[in-house]
């Protein structure tokens, strides 16, 4: 089973360190010594938490769609050109990038700090894991 430092425990959840400690002191999240003797919590415990703790807004559109990808954001930036577009959106703590048309930017009244959501339904999806741990 993976072992996750609490430093790194932290970044991921995007909290601080003195969080995850609260959270293994109230009996939210259970941790163990690894070998080095440094407090460790278990990779599955720490991806369960941090489903339970996800803070998804809702969907503003009410439509029905069969991607589950759904990200809920605010745009960020526009760089906006004759034919084509790059949007920005901050989805919590992601940035998701998008190119579409001019004209659908128009369309969807896409403005610096409205509110936008970002589908994606992709085939392929790349996973990678850091370097040591395959």
């Amino acid at each position: 089973m993976t072992q996750i430092r609490i430093r790194d425990a932290a970044l991921y959840l995007g909290v601080s360190d003195d969080t995850v400690r609260r959270w293994i002191d109230n009996g939210t999240l259970e941790s163990s010594r690894d070998d080095s003797g440094r407090s460790v919590v278990e990779g599955l415990a720490l991806a369960q938490l941090a489903g339970r703790n996800a803070v998804l807004p809702d969907d503003p559109s009410g439509i029905g769609r069969s991607a589950r990808n759904r990200f809920v954001g605010l745009v960020t930036a526009i760089t906006l050109d004759t034919v084509m577009a790059q949007v920005e959106l901050q989805c919590g703590p992601h940035r998701v990038v998008s190119l579409m048309s001019s004209e659908a930017v128009r369309e969807l009244g896409l403005e610096l700090g409205s509110i936008a959501v970002a589908v994606v339904k992709a085939t392929t999806v790349i996973v990678e894991t850091p370097p040591g741990k395959a």
